[in-house]
């Protein structure tokens, strides 16, 4: 494939809608060699490998936009926002090289770390880089910098024993089992315990004394994750979202030019160089193992290879009574119920937090966590699983625009939220008469550090799980097709190769996990090139 020097990618000019590269009676009488069926990041990937393997591939997107849950909208007037995926950190490196993504535009620019005020009006930025990081904890907490040392060290050697950045990360081909993780670690019980065993509070509190810089923490255990940071298990959350290697410091996470869905609009540009057929606004009706799929409109179209980006539910319902039994089961035994709601912005001026006034501060560039006690962690979530919604809710703030002024209108920002717990169901009345209200809790949570909220409030949106459910196609509004606590994660994960023949998943239900991977979609291609 030529490399080409960066300019706007094809499919963002028209924000991923792409419509049909041809008549559908034309698509059908062609010859194909694998058929992906839906059109998010991990699915271009995967086409995008079997294409460059000189496969002849067809994508297939029921919606009109291409990305699924990362791409991008104007929800606002001249402001560009991906409704779901937020940042990139754990993108993997292998799939931003060997399909060359850089020559063909993508650009990311690193955050500064994440910033957290409390309700005693101090706060703490905890800089990506340790010195800087170890100077703010020596003046909030100067009693706790051995413990973070220790607790950061910790990080780092089980990521160097199971992620080492070379083809040894396990991350890469067939997922391994407990005892293959375990040898990797060579009986370090406190590494084994962080991957498989401690909660977020118990992993917290064995390191760390002050509370403040505890809840710091708290909510890496339990992102899009249906679990209270004091559950089994959701250390390892942090663990899955920190040991990412896309910056010059470990688990660093940031901003994609033009917003998040350049991701998937440069992987279809890539796929389609290469020889891949994108349809968008085709969904399909029924997968049939063996043979293909049967489109919504009854067409038949071949292909000994199936290869479904869509989640393991919407696999199931699609392959209509075709599924092996034991399959359907470990389909049917993932949890797969949303507790997160996703809050878009438009704002006249940054934030202005009142433990550190300003416009535009260092800590603006930065990840921003809004903080619960862990009284309100453990009765959020509960309130949440009972139907009901919470006074209170933690959140993750991000604003693209201090990065990248492309995605809002000159002077004006973008802020995007990322908020734990909501209900799914209500117990009384459903999303469209709590969404409202839902919107107001989620503001008032950032607006009570704030001297200038809601007044610099423009417009924003408000997306809960059913809502992230029909936008996206995301069973249940879960953003990572299925729980990522350790029960779950691993081999326990479902299997790029399911056992009905030609039939092959490569969403977030796979190996490695959920979020913006993009190696799901190559660990798949892979597994099909084998044969």
């Amino acid at each position: 494939m030529p490399t080409q020097s960066p300019k706007l990618s094809p499919a963002a000019e028209t924000l991923g809608v792409l419509g049909l590269p041809a008549p559908v009676k034309e698509l059908a009488a062609r010859s194909w060699d694998a058929i992906v069926v839906g059109a998010g990041h991990n699915g271009l990937a995967c086409a995008a490998y079997l294409a460059r393997a000189g496969k002849q591939v067809l994508v297939l997107e029921a919606r009109e936009r291409i990305g699924g849950a990362c791409t991008l909208e104007e929800p606002f007037p001249g402001y560009k926002v991906s409704p779901c995926a937020y940042v990139a950190g754990i993108l993997h490196p292998l799939i931003i090289d060997e399909l060359q993504m850089w020559a063909r535009g993508f650009e990311w620019t690193a955050a500064n770390g994440m910033f957290v005020p409390f309700d005693d009006g101090t706060s703490i930025h905890l800089w990506d880089d340790e010195e800087r990081c170890e100077a703010e904890i020596k003046e909030l907490a100067p009693g706790d910098l051995a413990g973070w040392r220790a607790m950061h060290e910790l990080l780092l050697r089980a990521t160097d024993a199971l992620r080492p950045p070379d083809e040894r990360d396990l991350w890469v081909g067939r997922a391994p089992s407990r005892e293959q993780v375990e040898e990797r670690l060579k009986g370090d019980q406190e590494a084994i315990n962080f991957i498989f065993e401690w909660s977020m509070m118990e992993y917290l509190e064995r390191y760390l004394s002050d509370e403040r810089l505890q809840l710091a923490y708290a909510g890496q255990g339990i992102i899009g994750a249906n679990a209270s940071p004091f559950d089994k298990g959701t250390a390892s959350i942090y663990f899955y979202h920190f040991c990412g290697r896309m910056g010059e410091f470990l688990g660093q996470w940031g901003f994609v030019k033009g917003g998040m869905g350049m991701v998937s609009f440069i992987l279809a540009d890539i796929a389609r160089d290469y020889g891949a057929v994108i349809a968008s606004g085709l969904p399909v009706g029924r997968i049939i193992p063996g043979e293909g799929v049967e489109l919504s409109g009854g067409e038949r179209v071949n292909a000994p290879v199936v290869v479904s980006n869509a989640d393991p539910r919407v696999t199931l319902r699609l392959l209509a009574g075709a599924a092996d039994s034991g399959w359907q089961a470990q389909v049917e035994a993932m949890p797969i119920t949303g507790c997160t709601v996703k809050v878009n912005v438009a704002l006249s001026e940054l934030p202005n937090f009142t433990a550190r006034p300003g416009l535009l501060e260092p800590h603006h560039y930065a990840v921003v966590d809004t903080p619960l006690s862990k009284a309100e962690w453990q009765s959020c979530f509960e309130t949440a699983l009972a139907g009901q919604l919470p006074e209170r809710v933690w959140t993750e703030i991000y604003f693209q625009t201090v990065h990248d002024q492309t995605v809002a209108p000159a002077g004006k920002h973008t802020m995007s939220i990322f908020s734990q717990y909501v209900p799914h169901t209500f117990a009384q009345g459903d999303w469209n008469t709590h969404r409202e209200k839902v919107g107001q809790v989620v503001l008032n949570s950032i607006g009570r550090y704030c001297s200038n909220l809601p007044q610099a409030i423009l417009d924003y949106e408000v997306l809960g799980p059913p809502d992230i459910e029909r936008k996206v196609g995301l069973t249940g509004g879960h953003i990572f097709q299925g729980e990522i606590t350790p029960d779950y994660m691993w081999d326990k994960r479902l299997a790029h190769r399911t056992p009905m023949p030609g039939v092959f998943l490569c969403g977030a239900c796979t190996h490695p996990g959920g979020g913006v991977v993009g190696l799901n979609g190559r660990n798949a291609a892979m597994e099909i090139l084998k044969g």
